[in-house]
């Protein structure tokens, strides 16, 4: 399947349901702290998109039960919304998608619940620059797979290693489309594979494991943890390949 190349009107209709998706979880990260459950933030985050025009699309998606994947601690990504109530400490993934007019937006944030461990904003800190530095990197004509692989390098490098088996994605009209956007090298040449050209909008999200990056999946069916069982954190932007730059859509 191609990697589609939006025109400008396309861009605007995925920046407003970007831009949602950023005001919601603005809204919710001032909402995070101990004792609230996550029953409550996701019924709050749902609610909050409604009121904003748009549809919360994770709802149903694949099956997913909620509109917020709220992902504590060990559990990295597609957390399912329950009954626990965060406490001191807690490290929590928010992750958001909107759908407004047949357009998608994505993104996501790891947040810490109250005061939490130096080594956990650490965690916290490599998933957020491996995001921007990723962007960063961008340019037209880098192959996907060169953008991989520098996110890759970049994580290894901060003494942490990528979740495997989960990537970032385009885009749409769809929630998920062509390309897939691992936070690795698949294979052994990044010279390979099509190359970012404008108009090409998808989501970045790198995923970051403490020691093993073997992705283990819970009895829920959803939840993703690594096999070292210990914290993880996560961090996603929709972005645009426009007039030879890139840009954020999921900003507020």
């Amino acid at each position: 399947m191609a990697i589609m190349i939006r025109k400008s009107f396309e861009i605007e209709k995925l920046f407003r349901a970007n831009k949602i998706v950023a005001k919601t979880l603005e809204y919710l990260s001032d909402k995070v702290c101990p004792g609230i459950s996550l029953k409550e933030l996701n019924a709050m985050g749902e609610d909050y998109i409604q009121k904003l025009g748009a549809r919360p699309s994770f709802k149903g998606l694949y099956g997913f039960p909620a509109g917020v994947c709220t992902s504590v601690n060990e559990v990295i990504i597609h957390g399912i919304p329950s009954d626990y109530c965060l406490k001191e400490g807690d490290v929590l993934g928010l992750d958001i998608g909107t759908e407004l007019d047949g357009w998608y937006g994505d993104s996501a944030i790891t947040v810490g619940v109250g005061q939490i461990s130096s080594q956990d904003e650490e965690l916290i800190q490599c998933a957020k620059d491996a995001l921007y530095f990723a962007i960063d990197s961008i340019y037209v004509g880098m192959r996907f797979k060169e953008l991989s692989y520098e996110i890759e390098k970049f994580i290894l490098g901060r003494g942490y290693v990528p979740l495997r088996g989960f990537c970032g994605h385009g885009i749409g009209r769809k929630p998920h489309e062509e390309p897939e956007i691992p936070n690795y090298l698949e294979g052994l040449n990044p010279k390979s594979g099509p190359k970012i050209k404008n108009g090409m909008v998808f989501c970045l999200e790198p995923m970051i494991c403490q020691k093993n990056g073997t992705a283990k999946i819970l009895d829920d069916k959803w939840s993703v943890v690594s096999s070292d069982g210990l914290k993880g954190s996560h961090y996603e932007h929709t972005v645009v390949v426009i007039d030879d730059r890139v840009e954020i859509l999921s900003l507020v």
